[in-house]
């Protein structure tokens, strides 16, 4: 139990103000909250059995730079559907593909988890009180879980009130900001581990194509004003 609490709390507090939580501020606005908390409570379980199961090992197996990259897009990827908007057809879609919104939220908190601060610290707890106890393997996985699910609740709960209170223009406009801004910092991780943190070919590289990212959002919600001024 002592190992269990003191996971717990050290995960918590891990995941305060942490990238994951903010996400959920903007998931919120964007998703219903069963799919929200199916997808990153899937991942959760996932990423933790991974810290517990392999350890202070997994990065050495794993390339950050490839991880840092597949976020920068896949944030990027939310940001423009925030901007996009959805149509009927799309609604449509998804009383189809019950299970599309589940599978995109767990992708996107995965990535954008794994190899975080919180990961790290899950796999040093888990690298620390595991000693080959399967009975402490389960109470540090058990801990890292709740810890980050707790955290996480309250993000969900701010995106929550957010949107009770909030025009949806508004919330659709800080969702959008939060993505893009987690997508380049991801995109300038990502490149500096390739380049060098100092490199000015990974900052030109950052800037370029951050400003594609905006020019394709900016044709996006052209487009959506031109298709609504029709109907």
């Amino acid at each position: 139990m002592i190992i269990f609490l003191t996971v717990l709390a050290t995960i918590f507090i891990a995941e305060m103000g942490d990238k994951t939580q903010l996400l959920l501020v903007a998931m919120a606005g964007k998703y219903k909250i069963p799919h929200i908390l199916a997808g990153t409570w899937l991942a959760t379980a996932v990423l933790n059995l991974m810290a517990v199961g392999v350890g202070a090992a997994l990065g050495s197996y794993l390339d950050m730079r490839i991880i840092k990259m597949a976020a920068a897009f896949a944030f990027f990827w939310f940001a423009y559907s925030t901007v996009r908007g959805e149509d009927k057809d799309e609604e449509e879609s998804e009383i189809k593909h019950r299970f599309g919104p589940i599978i995109g939220i767990f992708i996107s908190f995965f990535i954008g988890e794994l190899g975080d601060k919180t990961q790290l610290s899950a796999i040093t707890l888990a690298a620390a009180y595991t000693s080959h106890s399967f009975s402490n393997a389960c109470y540090v996985f058990l801990g890292c879980t709740l810890g980050l699910i707790l955290a996480d609740l309250i993000g969900l709960i701010v995106g929550v009130f957010l949107k009770s209170k909030m025009p949806a223009g508004i919330l659709n406009n800080l969702s959008f900001v939060i993505f893009a801004f987690f997508g380049v910092a991801s995109l300038r991780e990502a490149l500096g581990l390739i380049f060098g943190a100092g490199s000015s070919l990974s900052v030109i590289l950052t800037v370029g194509m951050t400003i594609v990212f905006v020019g394709i959002c900016v044709l996006a919600v052209y487009r959506k004003a031109k298709h609504g001024g029709r109907k």
